[in-house]
């Protein structure tokens, strides 16, 4: 009968983070290349986007939603922070759930960042891909909907297209963008009228494949493609075009909130607390629950820790570091944002392209497009790295086939067996599947690492409170407590749906587990050698 809590010991594990050779990843990387790893994992399109909605909640409040939101990611990466430094190997929250609570939980959150991270990645292709077709735009260059979108998201787009005609010609006065025109827009759509249908499957005017209209979204499969033969080539190669897109992206923020500053009106942040908050606490808590996920991504950074130089001392200053431009910068934005435009008339779909165009600034839109997509290549990138690194010290542990997750290639020093599987999969999602509930998935998984991290923070002390520990979260188990209770309200307010497929994915997960993984695994056979 298998242990099924049966824990890695940190011997082991210290043992194993000591390894060298050519079939061992390559230590390469400082602090300034890790901190580009959370930050090009952290700011993506979310900080063009999000913004929008959330200030039609907070109004002007929307920077203090920022900051909630930022506190409560930080309890989680003060407890990463304690476990990277301590435990320097790839594998993140799996591998400090295997020195804390057992196999069992640690191949739970394994199959979980599974979830989030090869799943996030498909869905950051799609969105990488709409923000190229924008970009096209700008030099007056189209792809046929079928080739820029999978089937379901063409058509929809196509409807979607029609519907927003359909709204202005029915009321000129309906402003795009705008909540009553969006409304306007929702109504038609939801109707289906045969008008509409027509209208729009003419529009995608897609091929057809035994009879049914295809879609590939081309894009998205591509940047999949080239951005796992840049993980597969190395992770210094990989760090450094990272680090290169950050630089990029960093700079257009920069430039967004530089120049927007010229444009703000302080009279639209409000003179009391009820015109800087018209929707009071609520409102702030309700925006700061949205935005909360523009956050995901800083976690990552902890995956590298066995190709970190000096992991003792550069993953807490990375992670912890990532963490506090990123927040400092979404706060920024929202400020600009709230400041250029009344919060009642923040455009919901693209709010910081349409308070520049509305001032005449189309240049600056087109700059905001190039560092969307700057973001997105970015978040891929750092997405895909994690899974790969993730699905290495589970095969390392004999929980998945060695021979294919842990092959190290001798000369990249990288797991490339696992990083062209995992680029496949996530090039083919993100090409052929309506992924917008995939990406919902996305969050709940990684709030649920964020949860069992804070738990094995306060675990790991009791158990081994003599243990060296080059970084120590501050005010534990307060810090802990507080990451586990703000972590698990976030999941509690994505809804039953997102919880029942949570549940099937673990289910799936625990399948393979008890069929494969607790037969092969190397703490397993330790503990039956040792009766």
């Amino acid at each position: 009968m298998a242990n099924l809590f049966a824990t890695k010991s940190l011997t082991s594990l210290l043992s194993e983070a000591g390894e060298t050779g050519e079939h061992s990843l390559k230590r390469t990387l400082g602090v300034f290349q890790l901190t580009a790893l959370g930050v090009g994992a952290v700011i993506g399109a979310g900080i063009f986007v999000m913004s929008g909605l959330g200030a039609s909640m907070a109004g002007p409040g929307l920077m203090l939603s920022f900051v909630l939101s930022g506190t409560g990611c930080a309890f989680a990466a003060l407890c990463y922070a304690e476990f990277a430094a301590m435990i320097p190997l790839a594998g993140s929250a799996y591998t400090y759930a295997y020195a804390t609570l057992g196999e069992l939980f640690a191949w739970i959150i394994g199959w979980d960042l599974t979830l989030e991270y090869a799943m996030g990645a498909s869905t950051v292709s799609s969105g990488w891909s709409n923000h190229f077709i924008e970009l096209l735009e700008i030099f007056h260059l189209r792809m046929p909907l079928w080739l820029a979108y999978d089937h379901w998201t063409g058509l929809r787009i196509a409807e979607n297209v029609i519907a927003r005609q359909m709204a202005q010609a029915s009321d000129a006065s309906l402003v795009p963008g705008t909540q009553a025109f969006l409304t306007k827009v929702a109504d038609i759509m939801s109707a289906q009228s045969p008008d509409l249908l027509q209208r729009a499957h003419e529009l995608l005017n897609a091929p057809h494949l035994f009879g049914y209209e295809i879609g590939v979204n081309v894009p998205a499969f591509m940047i999949a493609l080239v951005i796992t033969a840049i993980l597969a080539v190395g992770i210094k190669e990989s760090a450094r075009f990272n680090s290169t897109i950050v630089v990029i992206k960093v700079a257009v923020v920069l430039f967004v909130i530089g120049l927007g500053f010229r444009y703000v009106n302080f009279s639209n942040w409000g003179h009391d607390w009820s015109s800087f908050a018209p929707n009071g606490f609520a409102g702030i808590g309700a925006a700061a629950a949205y935005i909360f996920f523009a956050y995901i991504g800083f976690d990552a950074v902890s995956t590298t820790a066995q190709e970190a130089k000096n992991p003792q001392r550069d993953l807490p200053i990375g992670i912890i570091l990532s963490l506090l431009i990123c927040t400092a910068l979404y706060i920024l934005v929202a400020g600009v944002l709230t400041g250029m435009v009344p919060w009642r008339d923040v455009n919901i779909e693209a709010p910081i392209a349409r308070a520049f165009l509305d001032r005449g600034l189309s240049g600056a839109s087109h700059i905001i497009t190039l560092g969307a997509l700057a973001g997105l290549t970015s978040v891929m990138l750092v997405m895909l790295l994690g899974q790969t690194r993730v699905l290495y010290s589970m095969a390392k542990d004999g929980l998945l086939p060695a021979k294919f997750f842990a092959a190290v290639h001798p000369k990249w020093r990288t797991p490339w067996k696992n990083t062209i599987l995992v680029g496949l999969i996530a090039a083919i999602v993100g090409s052929i599947t309506p992924i917008d509930d995939i990406g919902r998935m996305v969050n709940i998984g990684t709030l649920l690492a964020f949860v069992i991290v804070c738990i094995a923070v306060m675990v790991l002390r009791s158990t081994n409170p003599g243990q060296p520990r080059p970084f120590r979260t501050p005010w534990v188990p307060l810090v802990p407590i507080l990451g586990i209770l703000f972590n698990g309200y976030m999941m509690i307010r994505l809804g039953k749906w997102n919880w029942i497929r949570l549940v099937l994915w673990l289910a799936i997960g625990l399948v393979v587990y008890f069929t494969y993984s607790v037969k092969h695994s190397k703490v397993q056979a330790l503990e039956g050698s040792s009766k």
